[in-house]
């Protein structure tokens, strides 16, 4: 007698073509998954774009930290009352970029000045508190910057820049991220 089979009924090739098919599709996903995620940016890259939290408790009065934002060097300088009163009695007219104190610090927040640590001319690090004006000299071709950041002297033509940046709390900021 011979045996007949209903389509309804599943059958052992049903079988081997359904498994057979979900393994080529977890082979295809294991072969692709690491392809695409390689197109991924790396945590270094996705750190240097991203915003920089520093605790501003530690670094004692006239001190500069130095920190890095987007590959860029940057300054944070707690001022002393002596620093501030120097860069605001400091007359615009002397200035080779004028810009006044008050404009390059948060309001209410003057003991703190973060700029840009790179010389506007050539890109050099200059020294904290040294030169004529104890803000920041340039050894490699004599750039001095006050206590603002401002250029005083040499061959800088511009000031020190000040980052975006934003206080989080009365002991933090954020560099990188506009209030």
């Amino acid at each position: 007698m011979a045996q007949t089979t209903s389509a309804a009924e599943p059958t052992r090739r049903d079988f081997l073509y359904i498994a057979t098919g979900a393994v080529g599709a977890v082979g295809v996903a294991g072969v692709a998954w690491p392809f695409i995620s390689s197109l991924a940016p790396d945590a270094q890259t996705v750190a240097a774009g991203a915003p920089v939290e520093l605790d501003l408790t530690p670094i004692a009065e006239g001190q500069i930290v130095k920190l890095f934002w987007r590959g860029n060097l940057i300054f944070v300088r707690h001022r002393t009352a002596e620093e501030i009163q120097a860069a605001r009695s400091a007359p615009l007219t002397a200035l080779r970029d004028p810009q006044p104190d008050e404009a390059r610090t948060k309001e209410g927040k003057a003991q703190w000045l973060v700029v840009y640590g790179n010389c506007t001319h050539l890109g050099c690090v200059p020294l904290g508190q040294q030169g004529e004006y104890k803000g920041w000299f340039c050894p490699c071709h004599g750039s001095i910057f006050d206590t603002s950041g401002r250029v005083r002297g040499g061959p800088a033509p511009i000031n020190l820049p000040v980052p975006p940046y934003t206080f989080t709390s009365d002991t933090a900021i954020r560099i990188g991220a506009e209030a």
